[in-house]
């Protein structure tokens, strides 16, 4: 229920200057450097709104927006539009004038929302939720407007990245993937990453450096190079056998009497999609340029086809030593700060690798 403030001391130390007491559990926070406004939603579903002074010694509280049902899920402060967004457990997204702390909208998503982000220039809202949808919407002053929705992963959508330069849209999931969706080229191409063992938990990118840096609950701290040309996945094809062998797979019956022999299970070739047997998959390749940084299973003519340039990692892996639930990436400094449920806040000097 405590919120703090933790100031570098002279022995290069750090220790807390303010130590909030909350009525309710701290969920999430959204903070201003310019107008050193924090946000802080609550688990009963009150934003508060708080003041810290110049010295951060002090926090006043300044109003309190009733803005959920339930636990708030994310919050975010947009100064140029004086707006406070946020999502909640409660499957509701709304928006709130933070100078008068009127309820300005809101729209029903169609599961409780992790993921929130906004692009100033076009007023569009991202928001990812529990079902794997990112949801785009176009906020007036006093309405919204669903503009569309991206279905890309198989699992919750739980980290919602924004590029307003090259207006691109990161979502991580606990698919344990990451899709790059190109929103601004207006070619509907989608980029899948495959760098974590477990659910990512944050992202951040280096718009400088074009770097995207993401982290999950496996403890993986993963830089990846978004300044190469990357290719889709393919779909993967169906077939009633394998697309080299011409072996049938079990549920095709016919062909299994026809020829008689047993069925086999099917498999996909990560670069070309192609349904095959095991047999003719027994190889396996890292494939960087379409995102996977791991050796996945791959046909034998693609494995032989896959140069050792293709095979240059476009990514590195750190390790954190803690189950990570929120990141943040100074670029000024090339500072990345993590949190994890251990308790623990790490800071870490990114300039050898962000750069």
């Amino acid at each position: 229920r405590t919120v703090r403030v933790w100031l570098k001391r002279d022995s290069g130390q750090y220790w807390p200057s303010i130590y909030h007491a909350m009525p309710s559990p701290c969920s999430c926070m959204s903070f201003n450097p310019e107008t050193r406004r924090l946000s802080i939603g609550l688990d009963n579903g009150t934003i508060s709104e708080f003041i810290l002074s110049e010295d951060y010694n002090k926090m006043t509280l300044v109003k309190s927006y009733q803005a959920h049902q339930s636990r708030v899920m994310m919050v975010l402060f947009v100064l140029e539009m004086e707006w406070v967004l946020s999502t909640g457990q409660d499957k509701h997204f709304t928006w709130h004038c933070s100078e008068s702390g009127q309820r300005l909208g809101g729209y029903r998503t169609s599961a409780s929302a992790c993921g929130l982000q906004f692009d100033v220039e076009t007023r569009h809202v991202f928001v990812g939720d529990h079902s794997g949808q990112v949801t785009i919407l176009k906020l007036e002053q006093e309405s919204c407007s669903l503009v569309t929705t991206f279905k890309g992963h198989t699992g919750g959508v739980t980290a919602l990245c924004w590029d307003p330069i090259q207006r691109v849209l990161f979502s991580g999931s606990s698919d344990h993937s990451i899709i790059m969706w190109d929103i601004g080229g207006r070619k509907g191409t989608a980029i899948e990453l495959q760098g974590h063992n477990d659910k990512v938990q944050s992202l951040s990118y280096a718009h400088h450096t074009r770097q995207l840096i993401s982290c999950g609950a496996d403890g993986g701290i993963v830089v990846w190079n978004m300044d190469v040309e990357r290719q889709e996945t393919p779909e993967w094809l169906d077939s009633d056998s394998c697309q080299k062998c011409d072996q049938p797979f079990f549920w095709n019956f016919k062909q299994m009497w026809d020829s008689k022999k047993i069925g086999l299970r099917q498999h996909h070739c990560r670069k070309c999609g192609k349904a095959v047997c095991g047999k003719c998959s027994s190889k396996r390749s890292s494939i960087p340029l379409m995102g996977f940084e791991f050796e996945v299973r791959v046909c034998d003519s693609c494995h032989e086809s896959i140069t050792d340039e293709e095979r240059a990692p476009t990514a590195t892996f750190h390790d954190s030593k803690h189950n990570i639930v929120h990141v943040h990436f100074d670029a000024t400094r090339g500072w990345l700060l993590t949190s994890g449920t251990d308790k623990v806040i790490k800071l870490w000097d990114m300039t050898p690798v962000v750069s």
